[in-house]
């Protein structure tokens, strides 16, 4: 008799995945109650069970980072299978040039596009422009995988600088009566913001062998190779970043106590120590929520690094309930008393005058401007015998909104 040959599919992963997570997440609530309990009948908890809780909570985070990661590549369409520009006559000759030149290193057919539309982008200026198709999957996976990119305003431009105009005060305005004169107003002050691009790089390598293998997917190479290096880069700028040669994080603004705020600054909400309180610490966070304007708070966000969002996970209300929530279903994010948390590892840990958690409408707060065009320059000579591949793109962030994001810092 042949034996049935059992396979599972992503699908199939991925609710494996879900399940798992979601076992795990009632084990660390029991074992957090046990902990809890102890602590009001013998004023400590036990060690054993302090361990315990220890171990579920990092099998905790390990199932949700493999559904995380499963979730993310079922969401992933191959890039052989895009049909945009498969019409598109001169879409089809850039894609068939580009590939020649990857495999190869033969640039003519490139030149010659070039050439043909006044491009400045060519071979001396630091590369040639990869299709449309794999650029917007290169994009499109920044957005999964870069936590910051894929809660805030995304613009994109064909300069290396975008300006925009903001109002630092507003005209005069009043009541008048039907018949009264109408004093002159005073007209609005305006400021400019600027938000440079920043070059960023990733270099992957190939074997000459894997270059002429006609069933790799070549675009699908490049979009994976650089996935990871770019999203890396971007997440630890977008948050720390001080702007020089790089993009400004929303963390190197300067910080004001909310109740002084002002514009150019982001407020913070004072945790009272370098840890959250012992008695009700869910009472800060409370705090940090209410501190942001009901404008922004319909669509805002906690972003915070994993050890916080493991503290704050075990934290409940007044009516026992667990403020932190895990995802209702698949692809969706975690809640901290109903709203969307993103784990963001490049956040501070709880430390001393650490702002360890910001709270905002992020798409309203922080603007991310990419520069239209990736480019990529073969270079088969620097590391025999494989191939590199120099992949280049601009892109420049900052606060656009400084009423839009508040912080919570550990200090008194």
């Amino acid at each position: 008799m042949i034996p049935v040959v059992q396979t599972k599919s992503i699908s199939d992963d991925v609710a494996s995945a879900f399940e798992d997570f979601a076992r795990a997440f009632e084990a660390f609530k029991d074992a957090n109650d046990t902990r809890l309990g102890e602590i009001e009948t013998r004023l400590t908890s036990d060690v054993v069970t302090d361990e315990k809780l220890t171990r579920i909570d990092t099998a905790l985070d390990d199932a949700k980072r493999r559904l995380d990661r499963l979730t993310l590549d079922r969401s992933r369409p191959p890039l052989g299978s895009v049909a945009a520009g498969a019409s598109d006559p001169a879409q089809a000759e850039h894609k068939s040039a580009f590939h020649t030149y990857v495999r190869t290193g033969e640039a003519g057919g490139l030149k010659r596009l070039e050439e043909k539309a006044l491009s400045a982008g060519s071979g001396p200026d630091g590369g040639y422009l990869v299709p449309d198709n794999v650029e917007r999957e290169v994009l499109r996976r920044l957005s999964g995988v870069s936590p910051i990119r894929a809660i805030s305003s995304v613009r994109v431009i064909s300069g290396g600088n975008y300006k925009r105009a903001f109002s630092v005060s507003g005209p005069a305005t009043g009541w008048v009566g039907e018949t009264a004169a109408r004093p002159q107003t005073t007209a609005p002050a305006l400021a400019e913001m600027s938000f440079p691009t920043m070059e960023l790089y990733a270099m992957p390598a190939a074997t000459q062998t894997l270059l002429d293998d006609a069933v790799v997917d070549l675009d699908q190479w490049i979009a994976e190779e650089v996935e990871t290096a770019f999203a890396e880069q971007e997440g630890a700028a977008f948050i720390n970043g001080d702007g020089v040669n790089k993009p400004k994080g929303f963390l190197a603004s300067s910080t004001v106590a909310d109740e002084d705020w002002e514009w150019g600054r982001l407020g913070y909400v004072a945790a009272g120590g370098a840890s959250f309180p012992a008695r009700n610490p869910s009472d800060t966070l409370l705090e940090l929520v209410y501190a942001l304007k009901a404008g922004y708070r319909q669509n805002a966000s906690f972003v915070m690094n994993r050890k916080t969002q493991s503290a704050i996970r075990k934290f409940k209300d007044d009516n026992g309930q667990y403020l932190w929530a895990p995802p209702t279903s698949l692809g969706q994010s975690a809640t901290l008393m109903g709203f969307p948390v993103v784990e963001a590892e490049d956040m501070p840990d709880i430390a001393a005058n650490a702002c360890a958690v910001a709270f905002g409408d992020f798409k309203r707060g922080y603007l991310i401007v990419d520069r239209a065009g990736i480019r990529v320059l073969r270079d088969p000579y620097s590391a025999k015998p494989y191939a590199l591949f120099y992949t280049t793109k601009r892109v420049g962030g900052g606060v656009q909104d400084y009423a839009a994001i508040k912080l919570l810092k550990f200090a008194a």
